[in-house]
């Protein structure tokens, strides 16, 4: 499958669908770091002296671990088969496959930003980014 290119005006349209999605995204990376480390500490708590743990409490933070894992693993997907390419999950920064000038370019947009509103090379990432 070829990939997408989106103009400025496509990728600000796309929005309205991609946004929901990238916060789902993002709200799903944070639940798997909460279960991680819910987990982790139930063992480094069992592996010190093992008290006060349900047997099945452990069980249970394996399955959250997994749930979040799968929900992220979905709204990944959903991202990506829009054709966006997501760039940070932690902060929903995502960019859409462009064309400037002739050459393929990126054009990035991050949470909590209102529009699709910089565009950088391939090569150059977010600190490279410059205004449409």
């Amino acid at each position: 499958m070829a990939e997408r290119s989106f103009t400025p005006e496509e990728a600000n349209e796309a929005l309205g669908e991609v946004r929901p999605l990238v916060e789902r995204m993002v709200e799903a990376k944070r639940a798997l770091d909460e279960a991680e480390e819910r987990r982790d500490e139930a063992v480094r708590h069992i592996s010190g002296n093992g008290g006060g743990i349900h047997p099945t409490e452990l069980a249970t933070l394996h399955r959250q671990v997994e749930e979040a894992i799968l929900e992220l693993g979905q709204a990944l997907d959903a991202v990506q088969e829009l054709g966006v390419v997501v760039k940070d999950i932690d902060s929903g920064l995502v960019d859409f496959p462009s064309v400037r000038a002739g050459r393929p370019v990126l054009l990035c947009w991050q949470l909590g930003e209102d529009e699709v509103a910089f565009w950088h090379g391939l090569e150059d990432g977010f600190a490279g980014r410059q205004p449409i």
